[in-house]
């Protein structure tokens, strides 16, 4: 999953937009001003920022500027200026985008996405539990090893960790394997492969951290 950090005075929508992009499936750091963001940026690797440029130790472009220069994160500006000085000044230092508040989240996330896609920082794997689906090279490792997974389960652990966080019904599950592989797979089936899928990647099948039950409802990856 892409990492974030998000650069935001505003301790109540830096909080509320973190929480949001989790339950996109984005890892997400927060920093509410220009020096502790500063630090995250020199010791944590990032794929995405997302900054105001408003900062009450500085602004927005000292953390652009020193984000192009201390890694290849992408920039994007959240700012309540719409003026076009402020837009230029930030899109010309490196920033990639820009969006002004109010804002809706869907079209922030959008925009995010489609930073990250023109960025190459659009990461390919997804990560969980010590499970790593890298969906690339089509394999999955766990604790540094790689487990040898059928072309059903690959699937069904990609849909999984692809929505992460969300609990998907039985027939969601059946319906999506379906469309990927173009394999029937019935409610037995699922069941089997749920079963032995657990046995591959989790510590204790019985007690599953990674793929859990929810139920009368389905399954899900993540918390």
């Amino acid at each position: 999953m892409a990492r974030l950090l998000v650069v935001e005075d505003d301790s109540s929508i830096g909080e509320n937009l973190c929480l949001f992009f989790k339950n996109e499936g984005f890892d997400v750091d927060f920093a509410p001003d220009c020096t502790k963001a500063l630090q995250k940026i020199e010791t944590q690797k990032y794929d995405l920022i997302l900054a105001d440029i408003s900062l009450p130790d500085g602004s927005g472009y000292s953390v652009c500027s020193a984000a192009k220069k201390l890694s290849s994160a992408a920039v994007i500006f959240l700012t309540a200026w719409d003026d076009e000085y402020s837009v230029v000044t930030g899109l010309d230092m490196g920033a990639d985008d820009y969006i002004s508040k109010p804002f809706r989240p869907r079209e922030l996330v959008s925009r995010i996405k489609s930073v990250l896609r023109r960025s190459g920082n659009e990461n390919k794997f997804i990560e969980y539990e010590g499970v790593r689906l890298d969906s690339a090279k089509a394999n999955v490792i766990k604790n540094g090893e790689e487990i040898f997974l059928s072309a059903l389960e690959y699937k069904l652990l990609l849909v999984l960790f692809s929505n992460m966080g969300t609990v998907l019904t039985r027939e969601k599950l059946m319906d999506e394997i379906w469309s990927l592989s173009g394999e029937y797979v019935t409610d037995n089936t699922l069941t089997v492969y749920i079963k032995r899928l657990r046995e591959k990647i989790e510590d204790d099948p019985q007690n599953p951290k990674v793929i859990k039950t929810v139920r009368g409802l389905g399954y899900k990856a993540g918390d």
